[in-house]
């Protein structure tokens, strides 16, 4: 086993990941205990645990800072909306976008991409239009191009998988016609760990003249983004999948494209003047942020994107890439076990069945073992469908993950077979 170093301080050399303790110990919560063992966190796909330095982060601005910001020239709301607006730069340089007027707060993903939907949307499709998905998108992705279809009469076409969970990309580019005005498609399965290759896509949509967003909601917290590299239209990813708090979310998209959108919602700091005969609105991004914003995690996700920033992303894939290797080879030595999602390029997700268990019941037992995983159908029903199954358990690893907390999971699946045999 090669060593991984992380952040020039962490290094391991064995499958215990013994040698992690240092940078576990930025995260209070992996010293807790369930049911009297250690907690092995597995499901951060759903959400990731923050480290002292974003906790810390936050209490700062509550207790030292805190105050609504813009406009105001007391000390407070100076210091707040210095470290707001710094924040929006952080994410600028984290992804690379061109211009810090490119990044949009929002409270997630999915306020990102309903911003998108409402505001894109509306604005440029019309009945007959069609807009080009994928089977393997997450609910949020797919709801609101229903919504917009319904109320428009445009129609939704979808990309399938093969049996390893990857994109069919002839079917792609078979889809494509004078009516396609939008390709929303997820960077990282959240279900299954697939990485499409969307630079790829994205230069396909372009060469046609149809804009991209990319639901990056699972992709920020394990690959180092860059959305001029990508070249995407709109990039949008939450806080609370990238250590940092819930509550904040960001929508990146092209200047010339948001220039063009109106406004999602109507209010305070969206305008520039205000009577009853007419409104003017905003510059960028504020034309996007109506009413009071969620100023401490915005604060909070800047200090995480700080953190990440410190250890590198590289390094982080490096890791979890062992990491995912390790669990693939433990949990196929499992008879019984099915993993779903077999593609060659994934992230560090791994969901499975147990044959003659209900996922439900995996995730209660294991639990029972201080082992926290996902399972359902992780608002991805249509996945579950191209699968056959209804459900399943998902093991999902971050950087602070180890091998320990890989056979900690294996062994109770060994328990759960055992109970159930």
């Amino acid at each position: 086993m090669s060593s991984v170093a992380l952040a020039g301080q962490i290094h391991t050399t064995s499958r215990s990941g013994a040698d992690l303790s240092r940078l576990r110990a930025d995260f209070p919560i992996l010293r807790s205990l369930v049911n009297g063992k250690p907690l092995a966190y597995l499901d951060n796909a759903a959400s990731s645990q923050m480290p002292q330095a974003v906790l810390d982060r936050l209490i700062r601005y509550q207790t030292q800072e805190h105050s609504n910001i813009h406009r105001a020239v007391h000390y407070l709301s100076e210091t707040a909306t210095a470290a707001y607006e710094g924040a929006r730069r952080k994410i600028q340089s984290f992804i690379n976008a061109r211009d810090e007027r490119e990044i949009i707060y929002t409270r997630g993903t999915t306020d990102a991409i309903n911003l998108v939907m409402h505001s894109f949307g509306r604005a440029f499709l019309k009945a007959g239009d069609e807009i080009i998905l994928s089977q393997l998108e997450h609910h949020s992705n797919i709801v609101p191009w229903q919504m917009l279809c319904d109320e428009k009469g445009c129609k939704l076409r979808v990309i399938p998988c093969n049996d390893a969970g990857e994109l069919l990309q002839d079917e792609y580019q078979a889809l494509f016609n004078a009516r396609t005005k939008l390709v929303a498609i997820t960077h990282v399965s959240n279900a299954l760990g697939t990485v499409n290759p969307v630079k790829q896509m994205i230069t396909h949509a372009h060469k046609l003249g149809v804009p991209v967003l990319i639901d990056g909601a699972q992709a920020i917290p394990h690959l180092g983004i860059d959305v001029q590299d990508l070249d995407c239209d709109f990039y949008c990813f939450s806080g609370h999948k990238m250590f940092g708090p819930t509550g904040i979310g960001i929508l990146y998209g092209k200047g010339q494209w948001l220039e063009r959108m109106p406004p999602y919602q109507g209010g305070g700091d969206m305008i520039l003047s205000v009577s009853f005969e007419k409104t003017t609105y905003n510059t960028i991004p504020y034309k996007f942020e109506a009413g009071t914003p969620p100023i401490a995690a915005a604060i909070g996700l800047g200090a995480a994107v700080d953190y990440l920033s410190e250890i590198g992303m590289g390094e982080i894939a490096a890791w979890e890439t062992e990491l995912l290797a390790y669990a693939t080879a433990q949990i196929e030595t499992l008879p019984g076990v099915r993993i779903v999602g077999t593609a060659a390029d994934k992230a560090s997700v791994l969901s499975f069945t147990v044959v003659g268990v209900h996922p439900h019941d995996v995730g209660t037992l294991l639990n029972e073992d201080g082992v926290a995983v996902r399972t359902g159908h992780h608002c991805a029903q249509p996945v579950m469908k191209r699968f056959g199954i209804p459900a399943t358990a998902r093991a999902s690893f971050a950087f602070y993950n180890t091998f320990q907390e890989v056979d900690q999971l294996v062994a109770g699946l060994r328990r759960v077979q055992k109970m159930f045999a």
